[in-house]
């Protein structure tokens, strides 16, 4: 009943297909946004219920002209805004490959090769970063997902004599982690929902180079001994959202070490470019975590979603997170198979891991690598040509591939250039030709630019220059 004929099927792939060729066939012009207002593509798509479904091609041309043709342009050049990569033809086809067998890569006997796929990605993702490729890990849905599922393994491994998993948390010393004030906001949403609290994610100024103070990291912790809480975790970034700063490794893990403290890495955003052979040494010490995040969705250009969370063994994943029920050990066996909803929170499982395994397959490590580098000599090249100008100026030195900037005109007052960058943001959405959002450094109002797309180019830049003039030039 619900199923087309073989040749239809044919038909509506193909033109499907066609949509998606159409896409890609003037990529390098696609406007950074497209200028909608939410009250316009809600009414393009209200309506009730459908009793009565519709021919399957009125349905293609209805998607083509309210979702794709209204899409925001995370897949040209010209967006810069949050972090958004383009993503890849070939994790496009993995997609719908996996999509067309459905497999739930819950347990091993639903999906064999997709299982075993998921810790062949695992190893690569940790040696393609330089953290032990014997790691455990398992695909989640970006960083925050990450994140939060590392952090559980911490508090679990942390708590594991108290019996955490089955007497929680009541009546026990307040834990502290310690992070940045750069710390990405989804560590706030993590300690939360652990029952840590968010007073006690404790965040450390930093120094001019956005790095979290060591010194003030161990005046703080031995304040937290003094006053009878547990220090029980260090977040160390790797790649701050904000400016790429990535923090001294190596001295937390030293701390951490000495403190006998979990040591975790957000490394969603960043740390894919410790494979960039000249950025390799800012990442020195990540290989002494205990757990890393990363988001393959990022800087390895695949489709959403694609995060994955690094343990440093498979055991620890094991215990946090393993259950006993019925309907699930009808197939138990001793014949090595692994079943990942006994290594995460999920039970309904997609394959996230099929695009990440194919990217490698067909692109190699050493090819991604070089892309990840290519974005940020893109971005070196915006701060000199920033530097350049007369009416721009770079509030950082670049560290990865995220640049701070602000545009000046020829305005003299700090106050009023703030109010400039500020204002700016909403009038370059609407203009839609880029993409790029503001945020807050030092107490200032900047221009933020993420370049973490391999279909930018100089032009690109000089582009981007240019429409910031043109709009600013508007309002200033």
């Amino acid at each position: 009943m619900l199923d087309f004929s073989i040749s239809d099927f044919e038909k509506y792939l193909d033109q499907a297909c066609k949509l998606v060729l159409h896409e890609y066939q003037n990529v390098q012009s696609k406007k950074g946004f497209s200028g909608v207002t939410p009250s316009e593509v809600a009414q393009s798509i209200s309506a009730d219920l459908p009793e009565i479904g519709e021919d399957f091609e009125q349905v293609l041309q209805h998607i083509k002209a309210e979702v794709l043709d209204k899409a925001t342009g995370n897949i040209g050049p010209h967006m810069y805004a949050y972090v958004m990569s383009g993503g890849s033809h070939v994790g496009i086809i993995a997609e719908l490959l996996v999509a067309s067998i459905n497999q739930n890569v819950a347990k091993w006997h639903l999906a064999p090769a997709l299982t075993e796929i998921e810790k062949r990605v695992v190893q690569w993702g940790a040696e393609f970063i330089g953290f032990p490729k014997d790691a455990g890990g398992i695909m989640v849905s970006g960083g925050s997902g990450a994140n939060l599922t590392s952090l559980t393994v911490a508090r679990n491994m942390f708590l594991a004599q108290q019996n955490i998993r089955k007497k929680g948390m009541y009546g026990m010393k307040p834990l502290r982690v310690y992070a940045s004030v750069e710390v990405h906001g989804c560590c706030d949403k993590s300690v939360d929902m652990l029952g840590i609290g968010m007073d006690n994610l404790i965040k450390i100024p930093v120094n001019d180079d956005f790095q979290i103070d060591t010194d003030l990291l161990r005046q703080k912790i031995e304040e937290d001994i003094n006053t009878g809480c547990q220090p029980f975790c260090i977040i160390g970034n790797a790649g701050t959202v904000n400016t790429g700063a990535v923090d001294d490794l190596e001295e937390l893990a030293t701390i951490a070490d000495e403190y006998k403290m979990w040591y975790h890495i957000d490394g969603a955003y960043g740390a894919l470019a410790a494979a960039v052979p000249r950025k390799s040494k800012l990442y020195q010490g990540m290989q002494r975590a205990d757990s890393v995040a990363i988001d393959f969705h990022k800087w390895l250009y695949v489709p959403f979603e694609a995060g994955c969370a690094l343990i440093s063994n498979w055991t620890r994943l094991h215990q946090s997170y393993v259950t006993k029920a019925s309907y699930l050990s009808s197939d138990a066996a001793n014949d090595g198979r692994m079943d990942f909803n006994d290594f995460g929170f999920q039970l309904s499982r997609n394959s996230k891991a099929l695009k990440v395994y194919m990217s490698f397959k067909t692109y190699g490590s050493e090819l991604l690598s070089q892309a990840i580098d290519q974005d940020i000599i893109l971005t070196e090249y915006l701060h000199a040509q920033i530097e350049k100008s007369e009416d721009f100026r770079n509030m950082h030195d670049v560290i990865l591939g995220i640049l701070c900037f602000q545009y000046t005109a020829d305005l003299k007052d700090d106050e009023v250039i703030q109010k400039l960058n500020r204002d700016i943001v909403k009038p370059l959405e609407k203009d839609g030709r880029v993409f790029i959002a503001g945020t807050t450094i030092k107490g200032k109002s900047v221009l933020r630019a993420c370049l973490i797309n391999h279909r930018k180019t100089e032009k690109d830049i000089d582009y981007l220059l240019d429409v910031i003039r043109e709009v600013g030039s508007s309002i200033s």
